[in-house]
């Protein structure tokens, strides 16, 4: 045997039928497709759909919801703050916030907040202005004699014309009542 003698098997591979060629190829006129109707166009394919059976999004349990009011925390870590502080790109003796991380491309996208996790090891003497922050990621900053300032994330205030939810509603109208009283 030669390497110009090396075959695939007879029948190994097998031609495509060609769709749409004349009459005489037995796949002529309407390509397999059967007539007319929106599956015999192109660029169609009903996703989901199973002939009538109950399709698979439709059998599978469903389970909680998407709280559309879920706030999203920009994630970073110890070890990562110490990396930049040790390569000179944030400054230790000034306070370190989110405009600080982003500048610094700690962080790209803020979201809702930074939330400062407590993996690696800390030494620097830094204070860092967060969301939130993990105890360990507290602990560790303390330890190295620096200090985590958190402020939870403030509240959007409402505008005139805004809607507001039932309890902001009841609020405004126990308040309304106090005064009316005194």
């Amino acid at each position: 045997m030669k390497l110009n003698e090396i075959r695939d098997n007879k029948g190994a591979r097998r031609k495509l039928m060609r769709v749409a060629r004349g009459v005489g190829s037995g796949k002529g006129r309407t390509g397999g497709r059967g007539i007319k109707g929106q599956k015999s166009r192109t660029g169609v394919a009903v996703n989901g759909f199973e002939g009538g059976q109950m399709s698979v999004y439709r059998r599978a349990p469903k389970r909680g919801f998407n709280n559309i009011f879920r706030l999203t925390f920009a994630e970073i870590n110890l070890a990562k703050i110490q990396k930049a502080i040790d390569a000179k790109v944030l400054a230790a003796d000034k306070e370190i916030d989110a405009v600080a991380l982003m500048e610094a491309g700690l962080v790209k996208n803020v979201r809702d907040g930074i939330k400062l996790l407590g993996t690696g090891e800390f030494s620097a003497k830094a204070t860092i202005r967060v969301v939130g922050a993990t105890k360990s990621a507290i602990a560790a900053v303390e330890k190295a004699g620096g200090k985590v300032v958190v402020e939870p994330k403030k509240k959007t205030v409402l505008t005139k014309g805004e809607k507001t939810s039932k309890k902001e509603k009841t609020v405004k109208k126990t308040k309304k009542a106090a005064k009316a009283k005194a």
